[in-house]
């Protein structure tokens, strides 16, 4: 595969030169054969899922499946409105005239997608790349074979490799295929690989969707309501083993709450997982030995609250509560990514600055209180991507909202119509009238300079 790479990419980079990505009912009819066969296959794509790293069936079908089926529904549904040119006020400057914004395809795309959410996260942005009127190759994770053997299905049976083909493979194929030319790179994934793809693309200028991540903060002060703030926390943090890009990274608790919500943490573990949290059905193994022996090394020298046990056959790490970590420890240096989380106290709200600040801008914050003012002063004082007032994860559930990061942890957004203007070249086009032409415009200028000044609204 490695080695065909550009001669893959070159007849996609001629089919899409034909203008047939570009036809409209071409487009709906590919976004509707992809529904019927995801529809087809959904037990199959659970079973992938769960053979790559045992993530539950609910999961799948809530955040992967049915994620991208209700997508699709509402691409399918809203196409011709959205690729059909919008017409904006004209300038006085311009008149007689029309303008106009056409929607225009890319061209070429390459789409890099994780292992965590590895159906969704691949199908997601391809559709809308496909929507748009675009090529795409796909680089699904090496680590989900399972999942990305049944996307090269699935797409196969769609479409023509010259239109969406799927590269698999490991990180030497993703670096084959950041040398070729695109018109347009859509990477979700780690900050640290994010860079290089961005490095990768800066070299041909082509333009980037970042989806990367951070440590998202969860702050619960001393108004929240203890077991309901518990419930909705572990059911966020621990939603796929805790490998989850805006999962709760850390709790930040006022003191005068921090020993109930302890408490109500572990209830709610015990409520969700049972006390033999590995019989359970209903958490995820972690992904692979490197990433559980990272996780492992994170909990060295932390004082454990519930959890912390480990079969490293079974790659398996129960819900883990860490108490009160330092700021410079290795566990609040980098984002989990797993279902561990630190517990820390604070006194006063400005200790909240010097917590969240000091490692960047997250991709999503979290806030547990009664007070609409701290949640008013919460949302101005920290830079983030998205959150949820008094609940974890719902600002992904609205496909209304864009979905992204700020700073290092993400740039660009999408889903619902925002997936399609990400995948689409905003056209700007002036319709001059041919039945008048005002004449100040041209030279010789003969129109006083004090009077050009006084024009600043016909710009």
């Amino acid at each position: 595969m490695k080695n065909s790479i550009p001669q893959k990419v070159e007849a996609q980079q001629r089919y899409f030169s034909t203008g047939q990505t570009k036809d409209l009912l071409f487009r709906k009819d590919i976004l509707k054969k992809l529904r019927n066969e995801i529809e087809k296959q959904e037990d199959a794509i659970c079973d992938a899922l769960y053979s790559d790293f045992k993530k539950p069936s609910f999961e799948t079908l809530v955040a992967e499946t049915q994620f991208v089926l209700a997508e699709l529904k509402m691409m399918i549904k809203h196409l011709d409105l959205w690729a059909k040119p919008e017409r904006v006020p004209s300038a006085i400057l311009n008149f007689p005239s029309s303008d106009w914004i056409y929607k225009e395809p890319y061209g070429n795309i390459l789409i890099i997608s994780p292992w965590n959410y590895p159906f969704q996260l691949t199908l997601l942005p391809l559709i809308s790349a496909i929507a748009a009127g675009n090529t795409a190759v796909l680089k699904p994770s090496e680590l989900t074979p399972q999942t990305t053997a049944i996307i090269s299905k699935l797409v196969s049976s769609v479409c023509s490799p010259e239109h969406v083909l799927v590269c698999e493979g490991d990180a030497e194929v993703a670096k084959t295929l950041l040398q070729q030319k695109w018109d347009y790179i859509f990477f979700t994934g780690s900050t640290r690989v994010g860079k290089i793809v961005y490095e990768s693309a800066a070299r041909q200028l082509t333009p980037v969707t970042l989806e990367l991540g951070g440590k998202s903060p969860c702050v619960v002060d001393e108004t929240a309501v203890p077991a309901q703030a518990a419930r909705r926390i572990v059911w966020g943090k621990f939603l796929n083993a805790g490998q989850t890009c805006i999962a709760p990274d850390y709790i930040l608790v006022h003191h005068k709450l921090k020993d109930r919500l302890v408490e109500e943490l572990i209830k709610s573990i015990k409520a969700f997982f049972g006390e033999q949290p590995q019989d359970s059905k209903d958490l995820a193994r972690i992904i692979s030995n490197d990433h559980f022996n990272r996780l492992l090394g994170l909990l060295e020298n932390q004082k454990i609250l519930h959890g912390g046990s480990h079969n490293k056959t079974d790659r398996f790490i129960p819900p883990t509560l860490v108490d009160e970590p330092s700021m410079d420890s290795e566990i609040m240096q980098e984002e989990i990514f797993g279902p561990l989380l630190p517990i820390i106290s604070y006194r006063d709200e400005s200790e909240l600055q010097t917590w969240i600040n000091a490692r960047g801008k997250p991709l999503a914050a979290y806030i547990f209180t009664k007070r609409k003012s701290f949640q008013k002063k919460f949302i101005r004082e920290f830079s983030f991507g998205g959150g949820t007032i008094n609940d974890t994860l719902l600002q992904i559930s609205n496909k209304k909202l864009p979905f992204g990061g700020v700073g290092q942890s993400g740039l660009g957004s999408y889903h619902g119509k925002r997936s399609f203007d990400t995948f689409s070249h905003q056209k700007a086009i002036v319709k001059r009238a041919t039945w008048l032409d005002l004449r100040f415009k041209y030279p010789p200028y003969n129109v006083p300079l004090n009077l050009i000044k006084k024009m600043k609204h016909i710009f």
